[in-house]
């Protein structure tokens, strides 16, 4: 049987499918998920994810795609490390951390950033993919790799992810590896590159990378591809293609030549399809101009007219001009636009006539909105492209081949290559202008072009009409047809063999053609015109027009060269030999005549072999004319730069031969090194500078004047001693220092070359004697040389490298600081540190003992710089230099140099870096982390030793130190994605704290060394380098947290346990850091690590122990904790974790200390108390429920009281206050700003700093500031209508103005105020607020709020179903309980959230004073709904059998009492239940309760109409008709036939006193009815007057009736009757047989304006109809029966949404709307006192109120809705009114929660493999397995290694020790 084998090959692999394991032995799998294969069993693998090392499994080889990796360590050390490329690698884990962010974005329903982060990594798997395909060619593959690391970077920075630092080669740097400025340096440079690209993507969507290649070249082209001419020419035709200047109206370019046949296809059938060019040599200049069009002109090649058909007897082969297409390709140059897909029509314009010139129609095409191209034009795709054609050839070789036609710019380009040959002359025949002769009409003309020898030959193809055409022998123009003035402006490139220039001459030749093909034979040349290329003087023809003439003779004789050579060919040449040009008679010149015909070609000569200068090639041919040696030295300076570089090895070789060639004398010296400095000076240029190789190479391949070096140091210390005189030549040679140097230095090594050291001293002495003469200059007074001494420090530098190859560098270092030195103080600072900056750069400084004598010079300068605060940028990049030099291994040893810095600057730069603003910090920081990095703990002893015996410096430099490495943790220098800057910064800053702490241990810790200040400074810094940002792990993710772990641990832990060994140090000085380092330490144990919490905590019971044992109590130490955790708490820090290590830590110590055991414990009981409420409250006030946040605060506020804090008590009270204003809660915020005031007296003491929290408040006197107080809150009070409350205050402070301060001023307005409060209480409608009792059951629910039971202040108009949805917002988790009855145990301990919700009654609790006394509704109506802390809530229960005759004589009340603990309002709208007291009340009870508030809700109504005239009536109809046609409800007769019968008095004999009192209220009914009826009869419309009818007949009947039954009653004349005028009282009456005196205030404020009869009130006292019989259910038996009908509505929940709630509210609104009026119940009554709701919620609240008629009691659920139905009462006959027809609407669709739009649907995986090995992180692809692979792949997992059900090979059960997680790459 085979064995698990250990694997050899496949170690590393990626899953390419998910596997779910179907055993304990088996490994789950996502896709992409790494692994390290450890062995292998037949197709099945053993092995780890990489991700999750510690669970080991295995899995089928078939899911594994296996990759190439490298193997480290064996047997459990063994690790596998991808042998990728290091980018591939970066790209995986990129997109696994861009992977989650992007799953969040999702799950957040960030779209925009989704679209935005899917595109980019899409981008990146696309790319990844090419990289690892091999496929790609070199240069592709970089620019790829630059693409990529270019979009990680801009990637990172737009999801705020750390900045990723690159080498040149995109690699990213090892800090460790890399010295500190650098890696400062590399920071900002990627910062930068970020930036501008986001800037770039917010201005234009351009790629970057294109954009900065342009910007490195100085020259681009532009690729053209011909796709096709669509044009109907009917002949041959040639295309030509150019660039054109449309301002300057002139070709830019030479013509791309393409030849078209009669067919419509090219001639040349081979280049079908590949009809490239490109257009070269585009520089700045061109990208200057305003417009660039791209223009292609059409010739047709064929007969003299195209309608001319006999084409046997036409003469063919004539160019004659056709059209045009021209298009603007201005943006595709600047780069505005580029697709090099983009096929662009270009339209073609047509020639209208024979005088419409090619080039005219250009000029009008491009003036023409439009052209009317009917369809005909070119098609053509453009792309722009960087660089000049070798670059282009290099880069884009896809592109531009060998075959691709090169068109060339006319002119040479702005830079000209070393080694471009070139030597072309454009000849453009311009216009002509011939005499018709004997002919009737003008000429046909046609000029032919050929190039002759002075010998007569003709030279062959060297005529080039157009790029992508071979050359010809001849040119042959356009012809237009009988045109006296022809103008063709036809370009022709003449590209001559240099040897022949000087020989050859164009011959012009005109000639009229017929278009008759016999007359056309006959036609000979009529004309000649010639033009020589080289004049007379060896210079070259010069660029421009030139006006030829034009020579007739016999045609055979024009033939004859030798005739016209000699003559003048242009008219200038005519007019120079002293003819005259004008003048009618032609002159005849041997045998040929000059005609008065004229001719015009203009010609441009690029060439870098011909000069078309008289000065520079007498300077080059110098021997043949010495006399004019000096002129032509002079001259030089004048010929522009681009003909000397053109010849620039000969011009050198010029000068040093006249150098040489007159060594003797010093004639020439000054001439030619003037020269040199010109030409050095011209390389500088940009135009030019890449002649800089050129000149090099001259240097060390051509130039051979070995006794050079004297003449040119001759003379360059002759001007230096001169400067005052030579300033001007001067500068220019200091320009040209660098090259003067490399040939005096190449002269020198030729020199020793050829004679070996003869003439070393002279030279040496040369030298010095140059520098003394320098230094010299440098030291003078005098003004006009501060340009030159610039120079001089700015170009010496640049000599350095080259002059230490013939000279001693050690010397040229003392020379080099002797120079320095003798610059003057205070002048040229910038200058001079710019010097040594170079000197750094240099290879002197790279040398041991060079740098032994330059470096104490640079630090000496740079110290006196930086403590005068001068060029602090170049004193930083001199010292930045200088630090970077030392890093390097490559310099010799720099200990000591290292040394010699940090004596002399590292204090320097510590106070600069105090001192300086922030522009610098960065850098300067970068500078000491640099110097302190690359110290070693033998620099730490010697600095510290280098104070010497003097104490007090050593302590300023700690101090120093330590106060500057604060401000720079708590300023965060550096940015905080720089996170690899910032690491580096912490380390070294770590490894300096501990040096000093060392120092601090040795130096100041004894009792005569102790320096308080400088211990509390240390341990102020040690923390704030703890709780720094950049060091909290936890807040990052696990990849980020694991790197920076592996790299340099949590560095928190080291200083946490320095900072204990320091504290524990300290000993009896322990007690002077207390409490000051309370605060401290507190935020250190804070950090979430826990063994650094476990290390720390101790610390506190050494201060309790500490102050203990000097005061015997540790109240400081206490106070401050109190005091400094709130802070912390709030701040964000601390957790539950801390709360038990610090409750167990502390315990355990105080209990094995004699004497802290008790109030230790009692210390550490109040300190987790407070952690409780304070992390409750930090983890609510984040919360967007601001009701969470009072509670919490609340809890906090109470804690503080508790323990007489007052400062903290009234720091929450604002904190409530505040909650309380952005919430409108005036009254809730009032009664807050009281407590404050409460804590005040009316007194002269002076206010403590802790009670004036706030600065609105100037106050010094406790009186004062309550003054204030009570300002704000009567004014809160008022906004809250609680006028009775403002009231109080008022009179409070009225006494105080009025007997103590005296203040009447004051007093007027505080009376005038309460007179307005008065007022108000009495004129102003205040709407009355619904109480709710809110119960919270379940663990679920935080523990302020978990298996308690609240009562809530509902708002102004807030029904209970709105409010419900307010709370079940704030906990959507939440389920809302459908019962009213207490919850069960199980319930409470559930670990779910249940919610009970139901409306409870006010109980009215009214002052001593109202009681018993006639007082107006608007006085009393106030305390009905305010200052109470009782509320009732009743439920009907059923009792005995069910009697269906008599159901209500057995439907008892349960009636709940609840209590809170304070009263509402307060200072907050709710308050925690403290009891619950609950009774029952009889049937019979509850009707008397229910006739009784009848009868007073109809007189209140009835009062109110009399009182005021206006009051609508429809309130008062129904609630009359209510009663006296109460129809389907069934009326009081419900009463009669329950409890007046025989039965019920055998029963009951007990309630006859009752039953008497029943009917005398019924009695007494009538007669309110009567005078509600007559008040109605007086205001009904006439519209509703049949109505009033009816219900006086109705009520005739009941009064009939009831008056002969109960009796009849009367009202006392006085009760109803009142005037107009609002009653300022209400008298007390007693009813007959009533046994109590009913006090006016409770019937007033019982039929007040307030009826809770919603759902769920305790209505059931107020309605004064009675109900009807409901076919429901027993309560008791509908709670059973709940559940069942809960399982058959669930289904109907989950389908209805929130909009079919809405409609159906509207629907059902709608519906009892339309029922008949017999069921009208009302619900509100609308009142004086109370506005008419809005129509919607009026109708609402009645849709949900005629349902649920007069119920108090808890709702049976229907619907699976809270309803609240009324007892089952006698039935009327035919009343069917079910309650299951009406549905809810609150709860409709219960539990579902709107959250917004649907996120966006998760992209579309194309298929498994897409993501390769990338999405390794769990939590982002689905558990579940997709479908395997298709069967033929044989993807599934093959049989378990052994047979069924097989026990895992043994070893699979191994434990193995678990590698701790690394970071995948």
């Amino acid at each position: 049987m085979s064995r698990w084998v250990p694997s050899k090959k496949e170690k590393y692999g990626v899953a390419i499918y998910n596997y779910d394991a179907r055993g304990e032995e088996e490994l789950s799998l996502q896709i992409g998920d790494t692994v390290h294969i450890l062995e292998t069993y037949e197709e099945w693998y053993r092995g780890y994810r990489l991700r999750r090392k510690s669970k080991k499994g295995i899995f089928p080889a078939c899911y594994i795609h296996l990759k190439d990796a490298t193997v480290e360590g064996s047997g459990q050390k063994e690790t596998v490390i991808p042998t990728e490329l290091p980018l591939v690698q970066e790209v995986t884990t990129t997109l696994r951390e861009w992977a989650t962010i992007w799953r969040d974005l999702y799950v957040g329903d960030k779209r925009e950033m989704f679209n935005c982060v899917r595109d980019m990594i899409y981008d990146l798997i696309e790319w990844r993919s090419q990289i690892l395909s091999g496929t790609l060619p070199q240069d592709e593959l970089t620019e790829l790799k630059q693409k990529v690391t270019s979009k990680i970077d801009y990637g990172n920075k737009y999801l705020g992810l750390d900045l990723v630092v690159r080498d040149k080669d995109g690699n990213i740097l090892d800090p460790e590896l890399t010295s500190t400025v650098s890696l400062f340096r590399a920071h900002e440079a990627a910062s930068k590159q970020i930036e501008d690209r986001i800037k770039e993507e917010k201005e234009q969507n351009i790629d970057l990378t294109r954009q900065a290649k342009f910007a490195s070249t100085p020259a681009f082209a532009l690729f053209v591809t011909l796709k096709n001419v669509v044009c109907k020419i009917g002949e041959d035709a040639e295309v030509l293609m150019s660039l054109y200047d449309p301002v300057e109206s002139k070709f830019i370019s030479e013509s791309y030549l393409v030849k078209w046949s009669s067919s419509g296809l090219v001639k040349d059938i081979d280049q079908l399809h590949n009809l490239r060019a490109v257009f070269t040599d585009l520089g700045s200049e061109d990208l200057k101009r305003e417009k660039i069009s791209f223009v292609c002109q059409i010739v047709r090649v064929g007969r003299m007219e195209l309608r001319d058909n006999n084409t046997k007897k036409l003469t063919s082969g004539l160019r004659r001009p056709f059209g045009v297409a021209v298009m603007d390709v201005t943006d595709i140059i600047m780069g505005k636009t580029d697709d090099e897909d983009k096929q662009h029509f270009i339209p073609f314009q047509p020639v209208a006539g024979e005088s419409d010139f090619l080039q005219t129609v250009i000029n009008k095409v491009i003036t023409a909105k439009e052209v009317n191209h009917k369809g005909q034009g070119l098609w053509v795709t453009l792309k722009l492209l960087p660089g000049d054609i070798h670059q282009i050839r290099k880069e884009f070789p896809h592109l531009v081949d060998r075959s691709t036609a090169v068109a060339r710019k006319m002119g040479f380009p702005e830079i000209i290559m070393p080694g471009d040959i070139r030597n072309d002359i454009y000849v453009t025949l311009v216009q002509g202008d011939f005499d018709k002769g004997s002919k009737t009409t003008p000429k046909n003309v046609e000029v032919t072009m050929s190039v002759y020898d002075e010998d007569g030959k003709k030279l062959e193809n060297v005529i080039f009409p157009g790029a992508g055409d071979e050359g010809i022998n001849e040119y042959k123009s356009v012809i237009y047809y009988q045109v006296k003035q022809p103008r063709w402006f036809e370009t022709i490139k003449v590209a001559i063999p240099i040897e022949d220039v000087n020989r050859s001459h164009l011959r012009f030749t005109f000639r009229h053609r017929s278009s008759q093909d016999s007359k056309d034979k006959s036609e000979k040349i009529f004309a000649l015109s010639f033009v020589k290329l080289m004049r007379y003087d060896g210079t070259t023809l010069r660029d421009g027009e030139h006006d030829l003439i034009v020579y007739k003779a016999e045609a055979k004789r024009l033939e004859d060269f030798s005739l016209y050579l000699n003559l003048p060919s242009t008219k200038l040449e005519l007019e120079e030999k002293g003819y005259s040009t004008t003048g009618k008679n032609s002159h005849n010149l041997g045998n040929c005549t000059i005609s008065k015909d004229s001719f015009q070609i203009s010609t441009l000569v690029c060439s870098t072999k011909l000069t078309q200068n008289v000065d520079l090639l007498g300077l080059l041919k110098w021997r043949s004319n010495t006399s004019l040696l000096q002129q032509n030295l002079r001259q030089l300076m004048k010929v522009d730069g681009g003909e000397v570089v053109k010849f620039l090895q000969d011009t050198l070789d010029a000068l040093f031969n006249i150098m040489m060639e007159n060594s003797d004398s010093d004639t020439f010296d000054t001439l030619v090194f003037d020269a040199l400095v010109f030409i050095i000076g011209l390389i500088a240029d940009r135009k030019f500078q890449h002649f800089n190789p050129v000149l090099e190479t001259y240097i060390r391949k051509h130039f051979s004047a070995t006794l050079a070096y004297t003449k040119l140091t001759k003379v360059l210390k002759n001007y230096v001693e001169n400067a005052e005189k030579l300033t001007e030549q001067l500068l220019m040679a200091m320009k040209a220092l660098e090259y003067i140097f490399k040939f005096i230095v190449r002269s020198r090594v030729l020199f020793i070359q050829l004679y070996e050291n003869k003439g070393e001293a002279d030279f040496m002495d040369s030298l010095r004697n140059l520098f003394t003469s320098f230094n010299d200059m440098m030291n003078s007074n005098s003004e006009n040389t501060g340009m030159v001494k610039g120079a001089a420090l700015k170009y010496i530098p640049t000599i350095v490298n080259d002059v230490k190859l013939v000279f001693d560098p050690k010397e040229l270092s003392k020379l080099f600081t002797e120079f320095i030195l003798k610059v003057p103080q205070g002048r040229l600072v910038k200058q001079k540190l710019d010097c040594l900056i170079d000197i750094v750069h240099s290879d002197l400084f790279a040398h041991h003992d060079c740098r032994e004598i330059l470096l104490p010079l640079m630090t000496e300068q740079l110290k006196s710089h930086l403590e005068k605060q001068e060029e602090p940028r170049a004193c930083c990049q001199l010292l930045s230099d200088i630090m970077e030099v030392l890093y390097r291994k490559d310099v010799g040893p720099t200990q000591w140099h290292v040394q010699v810095v940090m004596e002399k600057l590292l204090r320097t730069i510590n106070r600069t870096v105090i001192s300086m603003g922030q522009d610098y910090t960065g850098s300067f920081v970068a500078c000491m982390t640099a110097i302190l990095r690359q110290m070693d703990d033998y620099h730490y002893t010697h600095l510290i030793s280098t104070f010497g015996k003097i104490r007090s410096d050593v302590v300023d430099f700690l101090m120093e130190t330590f106060i500057m490495f604060k401000n720079l943790i708590g300023k965060n220098v550096y940015p905080s994605d720089w996170i690899i800057m910032n690491m580096m910064q912490n380390k070294v800053f770590l490894r300096a704290i501990s040096q000093y702490a060392v120092v601090l241990n040795k130096k100041f810790l004894d009792q005569a060394n102790f320096e308080l200040q400088l211990w509390n400074n240390y341990f102020h810094l040690a923390v704030a380098f703890l709780t720094q940002e950049s060091l909290q792990l936890e807040n990052f993710s696990s990849d980020k947290r694991s790197k920076i772990f592996q790299k340099y641990q949590d560095m928190r832990r080291q200083i946490g346990f320095e900072i204990r060994d320091m504290w524990y140090n300290l000993g009896p000085h322990k007690i002077k850091f207390i409490p000051e380092m309370v605060g401290p330490v507190l935020e250190m144990t804070l950090v979430p690590e826990i063994e650094l919490r476990k290390a720390t905590i101790p610390i506190f019971f050494d201060m309790m122990q500490c102050e203990f044992h000097f005061t015997c109590s540790f109240q400081r130490f206490e106070n401050e904790i109190i005091t400094k955790l709130d802070h912390e708490v709030e701040g964000g820090r601390g957790d539950e974790q801390y709360k038990v290590l610090f409750q167990k830590i502390l315990l355990e110590h105080c209990r094995k200390h004699k004497y802290l055991a008790r109030t230790g414990e009692a210390f550490v009981t109040l300190v987790v108390r407070l952690l409780e409420r304070l992390l409750d409250y930090r983890t609510i006030m984040h919360d967007e429920n601001k009701e969470n946040r009072m509670s919490c605060t609340v809890n906090v506020l109470n804690f503080y009281k508790e323990i007489d804090r007052e400062e903290m008590y009234i720091r929450y009270l604002y904190k409530l206050c505040d909650l309380h204003r952005e919430c409108d809660n005036y009254t809730e915020a009032a009664y807050t700003l009281l407590l404050h005031a409460k804590l005040l007296k009316w007194s002269d003491e002076p206010c403590a700093a802790h009670l004036t929290q706030r600065e609105g408040y100037q106050a010094t006197t406790q009186g004062q500031l309550k003054d204030q107080l009570y300002q704000d809150i009567i004014n809160y009070f008022d906004k809250g209508k609680m006028w009775e409350e403002a009231i109080k205050l008022s009179k409070e402070l009225v006494e105080q103005y009025e007997n103590e301060m005296f203040d009447f001023e004051q007093l007027s307005e505080s009376l005038r105020k309460q007179a307005q409060f008065y007022e108000n209480i009495v004129t102003v409608i205040r709407p009355k607020p619904d109480y709710f009792a809110v119960g919270y059951y379940g663990m679920g629910f935080p523990s302020f709020l978990r298996n308690k039971m609240f009562m809530y202040r509902g708002k102004e108009y807030e029904r209970r179903e709105d409010f419900e949805v307010r709370l079940l917002t704030q906990f959507p988790n939440a389920e809302k309980m459908k019962t009213t009855a207490p919850p069960s145990e199980d319930t409470k301990s559930s670990s779910g959230q249940y919610i009970q919700c139901f409306t409870v009654k006010p109980i009215l609790n009214l002052p001593a004073k109202f009681q018993n006394k006639p007082v107006a509704e608007q006085i009393l109506s106030f305390y009905t709904a305010n200052e109470v802390h009782e509320f009732q809530y009743s439920r009907p229960v059923r009792k005995g059998e069910k009697d269906p005759d008599n159901e209500f004589a057995n439907m008892w009340l349960e009636r709940t009492t609840y209590t809170t603990a304070y009263k509402l309002p307060g200072i907050l709208r709710w308050f925690e239940v403290k009891s619950v007291y609950t009774e029952e009340i009889s049937p019979l009870e509850n009707a008397l309760e229910t006739m009784q508030l009848a009868n007073e809700k109809i007189s209140s109504m009835v009062q109110r109409h009399l009182a005021d005239p206006n009051l609508p009536i429809n309130p008062l109809s129904m609630l009359l008709n209510g009663i006296v046609d109460p129809a389907v409800m069934g009326g009081f007769a419900n009463y009669e036939k329950a409890f007046f019968n025989d039965k019920y008095m055998l029963e009951h004999p007990e309630d006859h006193e009752k039953i008497e009192k029943l009917k005398d209220l019924i009695a007494w009914q009538i007669p309110h009815l009567a005078e509600g009826l007559r008040v109605h009869g007086e205001k009904v419309t006439e519209a509703l007057r049949p109505f009033h009818d009816r219900m006086e007949s109705c009520f005739k009947q009941l009064r009939e009736k009831v008056e002969k039954q109960y009796g009849v009653r009367t009202l006392q004349a006085g009760d109803e009757r009142r005037g107009p005028r609002p009653p300022s009282m209400v008298r007390s009456f007693t009813m007959p047989s009533s046994q109590r005196p009913l006090s006016v205030a409770s019937v007033t404020s019982m039929s007040s304006d307030n009826p809770p009869s919603r759902p769920g009130s305790d209505g059931f006292a107020l309605e004064p109809f009675l109900p009807k019989k409901l076919h429901t259910k027993s309560q008791d038996k509908l709670d059973r029966d709940e559940p069942e009908r809960d399982r058959k509505e669930r289904k109907k929940e989950k389908r209805n949404s929130k909009h079919q709630e809405g409609f159906d509210k509207e629907l059902k609104t709608a519906e009892i709307s339309i029922q008949p009026s017999e069921a009208v119940i009302l619900s509100e009554t609308i009142s004086p006192l109370r506005p008419q709701r809005p129509k919607s919620q009026v109708l609402n609240q009645m849709a949900g109120d005629r349902r649920l008629s007069v119920s108090p009691g808890p709702p049976p659920s229907i619907n699976s809705t809270s309803l609240h139905v009324p007892p089952p009462i006698t039935p009327r006959n035919k009343s069917t009114f079910s309650l299951h027809a009406v549905s809810s609407p609150e709860l409709n669709g219960m539990g579902c929660t709107d959250k917004g739009e649907t996120p966006p649907p998760l992209p579309v995986k194309v298929c498994t493999g897409d993501y390769g090995n990338l999405l390794e992180n769990q939590d982002l692809t689905s558990p579940s397995t997709p479908p395997p692979p298709p069967p033929h792949q044989r993807h599934i997992p093959p049989p378990l290694p052994s047979k069924t059900p097989p026990p895992p090979p043994p070893k699979t059960t191994r434990k193995q020790a678990s590698i701790d997680s690394g970071i995948v790459q």
